[in-house]
């Protein structure tokens, strides 16, 4: 089985450099599959759940905000925060979540900014999904508007 390399580093730390046979991105435009000999691409990343599968078995991270440079040989993914999804707790996701909450409020009180509360909305709505994708329920972590 054709491989490429994989790298994941976030400004606290690199989480991950591994030989990997597929890599699932959470791209801001939709999750894609990379592979070996992937055609070239770059995409931004949207809060989400990015997963590597290698010879050992697969691994999750939540990643939120940064992009996937993804090449014929390799995928690098620089985040602007990730980490192991074993690392998420619900403290985490709500720290995560009171902090797009406060992000969202801030750009509804925006004006002439067009589109700042809908990609705020987006953003608070991706973290949610990618909570339930980790069994983290969504009820417990975003207040009542």
């Amino acid at each position: 089985m054709a491989t490429l390399q994989f790298d994941l580093v976030s400004p606290e730390r690199r989480l991950a450099s591994l030989e990997a046979s597929e890599v699932r991105v959470p791209g801001a435009d939709g999750d894609m599959t990379a592979m070996a000999d992937h055609a070239p691409t770059i995409t931004t990343l949207r809060p989400g759940i990015l997963s590597v599968t290698h010879t050992g078995g697969t691994d999750e991270y939540l990643v939120i905000g940064g992009f996937a440079d993804i090449s014929s040989a390799g995928v690098t993914v620089l985040a602007e925060r990730a980490m192991p999804v074993g690392e998420v707790t619900q403290d985490v996701m709500d720290e995560l979540t009171a902090e797009a909450r406060a992000a969202q409020d801030k750009a509804a009180g925006t004006e002439g900014v067009e589109g700042a509360v809908d990609a705020a909305a987006k953003f608070l709505a991706d973290l949610v999904a990618a909570g339930d994708q980790i069994r983290i329920p969504a009820s417990s972590r975003v207040p009542a508007p």
